[in-house]
């Protein structure tokens, strides 16, 4: 056979409808190899059915592993072409193994490659060619596998698409001998456009792996041309994750651009620059451009060191590129999904000279055990009832799948086995080295009519197996493993016929598997040089044998000791606790020998508040699981002691981090570092265990990972030694310390730990609950103390999970345990028991009574539908008779037989509660025609009850009312309610006449008052003193109490027994005998297995004393819709619980409440209590009148544990807590706990003030409180979102610390003034002194509406008040401000004497010169000299505002003389104004802007953020004494809160680095400006086809704040058709730059001006600014002396402070004391003229920067009066200017051509044009011209735009004919003139050219004979020696040009060098050794005039003129 792949099409789903009438007609089309096959139509059907199949002939050609198909899904259309409704690509790689089928269901996507919500259903089938197997097709050799034998081109790509001309299908086919395999190579590139176009490359960085360097700090560098981008720092990785996207923008020709290189270079951040460089990765733009949509989507980068290229790989960088030119459309860069499925090798680009090795990953698997079961016994259950067949099945069909890099393989089925033995090798080819992190090793069961399921699966990290070794190549080893057993985990081991989805993500290694779920024996290597020749091999025998000495076993005992089980969550049936270790232990595998792994079943108590628990009592149970395992002890002993250092290093960093927090001495930090470096040397000296060979068996992987242990210690040991010596200071050495800590972290991991993990199942009935896993090497027992595990033997606290999910703090705890475990080798076994000091260690054999209840004859055990045996174990399903018992070898029995009731059943109904209602039900019967009558009392089952009367309050209780009829159900006006009889249930409320009977209910509450003999009650009174527990069924909860409906009882009896031999299992064996009275009639014995109960029995009992006190909370979570919360706290510790009382409507609770927790009882001696404490649970709940209440966070604690009177004498300290919700942080809590030992020796501390009935927090304890002023200034509200349908209108404001209220005014209407009319609010408050203690500050909006409502519209909580404190004021009112004056020559002047500086107003006169007059407010022109006058048009030419900002960023070339002439710049901001210093602080001087929340968000709003409340504070402390004079306010003098009008200037200068809109890779930007109703844009003036516009617009318009104080700048993009699209926004307070000190309103310029370019604007005069800012900061007013002093505060400044070192140069300086004024408010933090940038957002993307707009934004008040006149920042506009140019004559022209009569000639003409003007003029033909001298007259005239003051030509060009808009260009202006030699048939021959800046151009000979080249200013002498600089001209300043200019040529020499610098230095050579090579020199002159007045005044060679029109 040929072979063949056949493609059923069976259909599709949800196909887009792409007709407008009527729906589409879908066909499909399949593509493979170049071949086409197609369905039928299915007409009208956007869910089509095809069931056609669809067959391609392979022609004897196997699948290759890359083959695909290509599906397209059409609409037929019978007129034009069908259009594309979906595609998708499916690959064939499945096909190659197993059935060689597969069903497959595909989303199909757009033409974009956007995913559409259409799938299509497909099922592939592959016959195999003759002469093919299936591991031929599985391993064929594809050009993926043989082309790295070669080199390779840069940045190759080994991927199937890119093959070129391969063709397609001999890509599977193997190599015949001999061949050469094939190399990808990149498509050539030609012809290439040289015209300059605009390019956008678009890069994301994904992520990093296997970077070659342990614990760095990488960052990613890319680079094209001279643009380069970073990525940010990640912290300790070698596997970093960016996912972030730069733009680069170009305007290039394509033909240079793709020769440019893109560089990505990872760094390390940590080390100094030289050693930072990690590797690297090039490759050209070309590649990328020529890839599918120009683009390279998640590709991985091989990163190389071009210094080193034999170093081979050090890492992968996974990256998308794309190359936009016009028009082009970007694929979507969004990353794949991290995983190992893909197939990651063969989307690889690797650079030049680097290959990565072909290798071979075999892994070989010998067994497995305990797999457990995965099918259906149902066939298995009818044969054992037809008795067919004997041999009993293992219900599994295992099979191993190993995958890595995206290739799999996989082993043969073992059927109906669960412990099979495979013996088989899978191998796998790689290319080597791998980025691909996850080896996996899943165990699947075989399913013959479904899909096969996985077992359970193995991730192994290939960085756990393998090392790169350092940077000398030591340590470094190929991946490896084993022998060695995996242990599985996954789902629970139970079988299920319906595996929820949870469970088998489990099971696929997704999440943690919470079961053991069997183990697996293999071996992992790695072979390099080769393929493998087949994907499977069988193991050789030699290699199995070799293999057995791995599987020695040694026996290991488990114990566990519980001590308590608290917070119960399950209490539908009994709960017991299994253990358990692999599947030794497993209580619900019926085929393990039983072990005592469970403790006994036990029904919960309630806890009396929320939870329930086990009552244990002082018998706790014990478990012990006896199993066997390969001793892996050197592994897990080295494991404990690197964990051990790791702990010990992170708790040195928190003490070295703590001592800098404290502000410790430096000697004493000193000396703790000294000692600590001292500490980690010792520790990290300790040598770890080494194998040893009597004992151990170690393999390859073991060496390989202790050398590399020993040498990364060995380091740390080398540099803390030298960083003891040398360090400087403690941050070094926290930062090394946290470097060890990281490092051995990384070396603290084990891949062989072949000891599955312990694990406790909480099980209720037969359900299993909750899980919690501990690995077995912490609770590993050791001989040497440091090599024991953490948690071995000892006391720890665990809180079990639900599986399949984590510990969430927003579930409910499902069971919190306190325990001690015990793991070791069986002989040490003694040593767990010799640990027991506090308990002794006792056995029973146990067994239960079983009876059932018959009408006739009472309670018996041979009732014959019991269900179970008379005498059984607990679950009923072993017959154990007392008698049966045989005492297991080395036990005895010690007495008799005893009735052990369960302690769980003497507790009564109401054990637990603080309060109780008692209730009884009435009942009441009646005969048809007969009264109510014949009363009897029930409970609610309807068991007989005492009356109420009888009823009485247990001791310690009393009745709270009296009995009262429950009228809260449904019940008629006096309590009844009917039913026909009172067994059959349904009770009504009304009365109908066939009712017999009747009841209601009587209730009375009754309230604890001695909890001590209630709780003596509870323990020892037994109800049924014969131990019966009854139930309704075996299988159901049993209670203490006989009910009418119980129809089964049991006891439980106990047997003791002690140990003889130490070490024996007590395991019985039961003898029965075969002819029971339930058995068969056939005589004989059967033995049963039977374990025993244990207990660790607790003689003493130690009493404690819990004191939890609760002072606060603060940000917690919302609870209600309000955006508030009414939070408490409930405690739980081990049985006891209780709860705080509610806090109303807030988020920061203040509780200050002691809980005490007294008599509680524990077994558990204070000095076990002191080392381990039990865990404190503290939940925080929002209380809800209907329903339950809401989790807001959960948080732990232990308490300080205090045994002595010297312990009780210390006073515990508040801490903060944080509480965790939600995977997330919810708030912090301030709490202390104090447990104390009560004793009768010791008298405990009194118990703390009562407040009520409720506790205080003592004084001791609570925070040391300090009289506070809070000063608040509660300004406005601003934004305020509607609530419930309504505007918020009239809000007051409600702040709150601690119990101290403050409330604002109402506002009267915000929408007329949104400023609160008195802002200032006080506080005379006690708070802590420590800012650690300080509660939040709580903000709670309310608005005031109609009918008394007052809704609560926002609210939040400020929890940091540090910044808020400050100095009190002084009494005398005196300003504590001082001004900084550094760096002036009269530093230490402090007297009032003056300096008389003699001041000439060189431009100005004084009586002339005008200031801003007080009335005017404005500048006088008038004033200026005549001397001004004259230069105003010059001026006016060259110096604008565009100078000034030029000249401030320092582009010399285009403000001209700006500087020269002495005029002042500006500052230029790279960031917003406010960010631009650091005192700036936002401008939150004045006050804050808080965001106000609602809370929990209404479902109608996208956020919860409903208003921003403009508030501050002032915290200083108070005199203690009230008497005493208060301080004065710091919010005394305050501007007013009364709405003003503003005029608002906003200049916009321009864009940078806009992001693209348009398909041209450009926008058309415009802006558009928007404050409150007023809005202003420039859509008709926008600025075409550019990402850098200048626009140069002010914006002018009167604005009212604060009503409208929220500026927003947009930038939009012009479209034609459709809307207009946001590139980015930006918005401004300004009424914070109103409020703000610094001054805000207008910058500072350097100089005043009265006019000119630098005109003072301000509305103030500096004087008056001056005056102003003393007075807002108190300070006197300034002094001044003359024109030339002033005093201010205690300085005296002169003028010639300031200038005696200037020149001033600059003309319409203002008057002298106006100057000095300014030079002093420029010496104070106000900000100055400036031009900020303002960061551009997206609301699509609102965290990535879409560009920056340069801008700057005055504001005038107008009560201050008329500002001056605005600045003019029009952008320049180019002006019409025309070149002339006269060509006369040229001389010594080359002679190109000869003549018929033999002579030399040519024919001249002369070309001349203007960059960017495609039309080019040209003189006329001068013929045969024999001696080379043409003569012309002929004029070149040019037009042209032209910017004086830039001295560029601007061009506007459309780029295509179709182009809406021109692009503007910008060019220097250059005049090129050529000579050439007319041809009639052919081409004309150059001769010669010339090209002349007209700025900066050669002064022209005056005759041809002074004409050489040493006139070009690039012309160099020979030998390399340089000429004399030859004059230069500029045309527009010269006016008129004449003379001779010489013109090259390229020409070669006769040596014909192509290389250019020896072509031009021989030219000018060979120019210079004589005449003949000269080629042309012509003559030219010119002028510059305007207005088209120059007009021909002589006859000269050559003329230039320039008219501007």
């Amino acid at each position: 056979m040929s072979g063949t792949l056949e493609v059923f099409v069976a259909n599709a789903v949800n196909v887009p409808n792409v007709e407008k009438i009527g729906k589409s007609d879908p066909y499909c089309s399949v593509e493979f190899l170049g071949i086409k096959r197609k369905t039928q139509v299915q007409k009208q059907n956007l869910n089509p059915t095809w069931n056609e199949k669809l067959e391609f002939n392979l022609a004897g050609k196997p699948l290759g592993v890359n083959d695909k198909i290509d599906v397209y899904v059409k609409d037929w259309e019978r007129v034009g072409r069908n259009r594309l409704l979906g595609t998708a690509s499916v690959t064939l790689r499945d096909l190659l193994s197993g059935t060689h089928s597969a069903q497959v269901s595909v989303n199909l996507t757009d033409a974009n490659k956007q995913q559409l919500p259409s799938t299509i259903n497909l099922k592939l089938t592959y016959i195999l060619p003759t002469g093919y197997s299936d591991q031929a097709t599985l391993d064929t050799k594809t050009q993926d596998d043989v082309d790295n034998h070669d080199g390779e081109e840069v940045g190759v790509i080994s991927d199937v698409e890119d093959s070129g001309g391969t063709p397609a299908g001999d890509q599977g086919a193997p190599l015949a001998p001999g061949q050469r395999p094939g190399r990808l190579k990149p498509k050539p590139r030609s012809n290439l456009s040289t015209k300059r176009q605009d390019f956008q490359i678009r890069v994301k960085v994904v992520e990093a792996r296997r970077i070659m360097k342990n614990n760095i700090h990488p960052v990613c560098r890319v680079g094209i041309e001279k643009q380069h981008r970073q990525t940010h720092v990640r912290k300790s990785t070698s596997s970093p994750y960016w996912n972030e996207v730069f733009f680069f923008n170009f305007f290039i020709s394509p033909a240079e651009l793709f020769n440019e290189l893109i560089t990505f270079a990872i760094f390390d951040a940590k080390k100094i620059r030289s050693d930072s460089f990690v590797g690297q990765f090039k490759c050209d733009i070309g590649m990328i451009h020529g890839k599918a949509q120009h683009s390279l989507v998640n590709k991985w980068l091989l990163l190389v060191d071009p210094a080193d290229a034999m170093s081979g790989a050090k890492g992968y960088l996974k990256v998308s590129i794309c190359v936009l030119g016009p028009g082009d459309i970007a694929p979507s860069l969004k990353p794949s999904v991290r995983g190992e499925d893909d197939d990651i090798e063969s989307n690889l680009l690797r650079p030049a000279g680097i290959n990565l090795s072909p290798a071979t990953l075999s892994l070989r698997v010998f067994r497995a055990e305990d797999i457990p079961r995965m099918d259906s016994g149902a066939m298995e259950g009818v044969k054992k009832i037809l008795g067919i067949g004997d041999e009993k099945k293992e219900l599994v069909d295992p099979y191993v799948k190993f995958e890595f890099a995206g290739k799999k393989a996989h082993s043969r089925v073992e059927y109906n086995s669960d412990h099979p033995t495979w013996n088989q090798q899978l191998q796998l080819g790689i290319r080597f080295p791998s980025m691909c992190e996850n080896i996996r090793t899943t165990v699947m069961d075989w399913d013959q009519f479904s899909r096969n399921d996985p077992i359970a699966c193995c991730n192994m990290l290939h960085a756990t197996v393998s090392s790169p070794g350092d940077e000398y190549g030591k340590c470094g080893f190929l991946p490896m493993f084993g022998p060695c057993y995996v242990n599985l985990y996954g789902s629970p081991r139970e079988f299920s016929a319906i595996v929820s989805e949870e469970y088998e993500k489990l099971n696929l290694g997704v999440g943690e598997g919470c079961s053991y779920r069997g183990r697996v024996l293999i071996e992992l290597s790695t072979q390099l040089g080769e393929l493998p020749s087949e994907p499977v091999q069988d193991i050789p025998s030699d290699d199995i044998l070799r293999m057995e000495s791995y599987m020695r076993r040694r026996k290991y005992r488990l114990h566990a000791a519980f001590l308590s089980a608290t917070m119960v969550d399950a209490i539908d049936a009994p709960v017991e606790f299994e253990i358990s270790i692999g599947n030794y232990g497993n209580k619900l595998d019926e085929n393990l020998t039983p072990c005592s792994s469970t403790t006994q079943p036990t029904n919960a108590v309630f806890d009396g508040l929320s939870y329930h628990f086990l009552p244990w009592t002082n018998l706790k149970p014990c478990v012990v699981v006896d199993s066997q395992w390969e001793d892996i002890s050197f592994r897990l002993e080295s494991l404990n002691m690197l964990n051990k250092l790791a702990d010990k290093l992170g708790q040195y960093t928190k003490e070295l981090k703590a001592g800098v927090k404290e502000k410790l001495p430096k000697e004493s930090m000193a000396s703790m570092a000294i000692r600590i470096l001292d500490e980690v040397i010792s520790l990290a000296s300790r040598p770890l265990p080494e194998a040893i060979p009597s004992r151990h068996r170690a393999n390859l992987l073991d060496t390989n990972v202790a050398k590399m242990r020993q040498d990364q210690i060995a380091h740390i040991i080398e540099s803390a030694t030298l960083l003891r010596e040398t360090a400087t200071s403690l941050e070094d050495v926290i930062s090394e310390m946290e470097e060890y800590g990281a490092l051995i972290k990384h070396l603290a991991i084990e891949p062989q730990n072949s000891m599955p993990d312990v694990i406790i199942w909480m099980i209720s009935g037969n359900r299993r609950i909750a899980y919690c896993r501990i690995p077995a090497h912490e609770v590993l027992h050791s001989e040497t103390e440091e090599r024991c595990g953490a948690q071995c033997g000892t006391v720890q606290t665990l809180y079990l999970k639900y599986p399949g999910k984590s510990f969430d703090s927003s579930l409910p705890v499902p069971c919190q345990l306190r325990l001690k475990i015990w793991l070791g080798l069986a002989q040490y076994d003694q040593q767990w028991h010799e640990a027991q000091t506090d308990g002794e260690w006792v056995v029973f054999a146990e067994t239960y009574e079983n009876q059932m209840y018959l009408p006739a004859v009472g309670w018996t055990q041979k009732a014959p539908t019991m269900g179970r045996s008379k005498w059984s174990d607990s679950s009923g399903k072993l017959k154990l008779p007392k008698e049966s018992f045989m005492e297991p070898q080395g036990w005895r029995f010690v007495g008799d037989w005893y009735i052990s009731p369960e302690i769980s059943m003497s507790f009564d109904r109401d054990a637990g509660h603080r309060k109780f209602l008692e209730d009884v039900f009435e009942h009441e019967n009646r005969i048809p025609g007969v009264g109510w009558g014949m009363t009897s009392w029930a409970d609610m089952r309807g068991d007989s009850f005492t009356s109420r009367d009888e009823i009485v309050a247990s001791e310690g209780w009393e009745w709270e009312d009296v009995w009262q009829v429950d009228l809260n159900r449904a019940v008629d006006e006096d309590g009844w309610e009917y039913a026909v009889e009172s067994s059959m249930g349904g009770y009504g409320a009304v009365e109908k006449r066939y009712h017999l009977c009747r009841r209601r209910r009587w209730v009375r509450s009754r309230t604890l008052t001695n909890p001590e003999m209630a709780g003596k009650k509870d323990e020892e009174h037994l109800p049924d003193s014969s131990g019966w527990e009854y139930a309704v069924f075996f299988n159901t909860k049993f209670h203490h109490k006989n009910r009418h409906t119980d129809i089964v009882r049991r006891r439980r009896w106990h047997r003791k027994m002690i140990a003889q031999q130490p070490g024996t299992s007590p395991v019985f064996i039961n003898k029965l005998k075969a002819s029971s009275e339930d058995s068969s009639d056939d005589e004989g014995e059967v033995q049963t297995l039977s374990t025993p109960r244990m207990f660790l029995s607790l003689p003493e009992v130690y009493k404690y004393e819990l004191r939890a006190y609760m002072y606060q909370a603060r940000d917690l979570n919302a609870g209600d819709k309000s955006g508030t919360s009414d939070p408490y706290a409930q405690v739980s510790f081990l049985n006891y619980s209780q709860a705080t009382e509610q806090v109303k409507k807030t988020l920061s609770p203040t509780w200050d409440q002691t809980l005490l927790f007294d008599k509680i009882v524990c077994h558990e001696s204070p000095a076990v209590i002191a080392v381990n404490p039990p865990e404190i649970v503290i939940e925080i709940f929002d209380y809800n009148k209907f329903g339950k209440p809401d989790m807001l966070g959960r948080a732990f604690a232990k308490p300080k544990v205090k045994i002595t009177a010297d312990d009780y004498q210390e006073n515990a300290c508040l801490e903060w807590y944080t509480i965790s919700h939600d995977g997330g942080e919810g708030g912090e809590l301030l709490a202390a706990f104090e447990l104390f030992a009560v004793s009768d020796n010791v008298t405990l501390p009194f118990q703390p003030e009562k407040h009520g009935a409720l506790y205080n927090v003592p004084s001791g304890i609570r925070p040391v409180l300090k009289r506070t002023g809070i000063e608040i200034l509660c300004w406005g509200v601003r934004s305020m979102k509607n609530f419930q349908l309504s505007a918020v209108t009239s809000p007051v404001v409600e702040f709150s610390i601690g119990s101290y209220i403050a409330k604002s005014e109402v506002m009267v209407n915000t929408k007329k003034n949104p400023n609160f009319p008195k802002p200032v609010l006080f506080l005379d408050v006690l708070i802590p002194i420590e800012e650690h203690y300080t509660p939040p500050m709580n903000i709670r909006v309310k608005d005031h509406r109609q009918f008394g409502r007052h809704p609560l519209v926002g609210c939040l909580s400020v929890g940091k008040l540090e910044k808020y404190r400050c100095d009190c004021l002084p009494l005398t009112g005196e300003s504590t401000f001082e001004f900084d004056f550094t760096g002036l020559d009269a530093t230490d002047r402090n007297s009032e004497h003056v300096v008389d500086f003699e001041v000439v107003e060189e431009y100005v006169e004084s009586g002339e010169a005008s200031a801003l007059n007080n009335d005017k407010k404005a500048i006088s022109r008038s004033s200026l000299s005549s001397k001004q006058g004259d230069t105003t048009q010059e001026q006016a030419e060259d110096i604008d505002w565009w100078s000034k900002y030029y000249a401030s960023c320092g582009e010399t070339s285009r403000y001209g003389d700006y500087l020269e002439k002495g005029y002042d710049t500006l500052e230029i901001y790279d960031t917003e104004l406010e960010k631009a210093n650091d005192f700036f602080n936002g401008f939150t001087d004045f006050c804050d802007t808080f965001l106000l929340k609602r809370g929990r968000s209404l479902d109608e709003e996208e956020s919860d953020i409903v208003g921003e409340l403009k508030a501050s504070f002032k915290i200083y402390p108070l005199p203690d004494d009230p008497k005493e004079h208060m301080p004065p306010q710091h919010f005394s003098t305050l501007p007013s809160s009364d709405p003003e009008e503003c005029i608002v200037r906003v200049y916009i200068i321009a864009a940078n680095d806009l992001q693209p809109k348009d398909s041209s890779g450009l926008a058309d930007p415009y802006i558009v400006v928007k404050i409150g109703q007023q809005r202003f844009d420039t859509m008709d003036n926008y600025k075409p086809n550019t990402l850098n516009p200048i626009f140069g617009h002010l914006f002018e318009f009167t604005a009212n704040i604060p009503l409208e104080t929220e500026l927003k700048i947009k930038v939009v993009d012009y479209d034609i058709i459709g809307s207009d699209d946001l590139i980015g926004e930006t918005i401004i307070d300004l009424e914070n730059r109103i409020l703000t000190k610094h001054r805000a309103t207008c910058g500072l310029p350097a100089n005043y001006c009265l006019t000119g370019p630098n005109q003072w604007r301000n509305a103030l005069t500096p004087k008056e600014i001056l005056v102003n800012f003393c007075q807002q900061n108190n300070i006197a007013e300034p002094i001044y002396y003359g024109k030339t002093g002033l005093k201010i505060g205690h300085r005296v400044l002169n003028i010639g402070d300031f200038e005696k070192h200037t020149s001033s140069k600059q003309r319409y300086l203002g008057e002298t004391d106006q100057r000095l004024a300014l030079h002093v408010l420029r010496r104070l933090q106000l900000v100055h003229e400036h031009v900020e940038s303002r960061s551009l957002y997206n609301p699509i993307q609102p965290d990535i920067q879409q560009g920056c707009l340069q801008m700057w934004v005055d504001i005038f008040p107008k009560s201050l009066g008329p500002p001056g006149p605005p600045v003019d920042i029009t952008a320049r506009q180019p002006k019409k200017y025309q070149l002339r140019c006269i060509i006369r004559n040229t001389k010594d022209v080359v002679l190109d051509e000869t003549s018929i009569t033999g002579e030399e000639m040519s024919d001249i003409y002369v070309k001349g044009w203007l960059p960017g003007q495609e039309e080019k003029q040209k003189t006329d033909v001068h013929y045969r011209s024999l001696d080379g001298e043409g003569n012309f007259n002929w004029r070149f005239v040019f037009q042209f735009n032209y910017i004086p003051a830039e001295r560029i030509v601007v061009l506007d060009k459309k780029e295509h004919f179709w182009s809406a808009d021109a692009t503007e260009t910008r060019v220097p202006p250059k005049l090129n003139i050529q000579i050439w030699d007319n041809d009639k048939f052919s081409l004309d021959d150059f001769l010669g050219s010339l090209q002349l800046d007209l700025h900066h151009m050669p002064e022209p000979a005056k005759s041809s004979k002074a004409c050489s080249l040493k006139q070009l200013p690039d012309y160099v002498l020979p030998k390399g020696k340089k000429c004399a600089p030859w004059k230069m001209v500029s045309l527009f300043e010269q006016k008129r040009v004449y003379g001779w200019w010489p013109c090259m040529s390229s020409e070669l020499d006769r040596d014909g060098q192509q290389t250019l610098a020896v072509r031009i230095v021989l030219k000018y050579h060979s120019y210079l050794k004589g005449v003949i090579s000269h080629i042309g020199v012509s003559v030219c002159a010119g002028r510059l005039t305007y207005k088209s007045t120059c007009t021909l005044t002589s006859t000269v060679d050559r003329f230039f003129e320039i008219a501007s029109h």
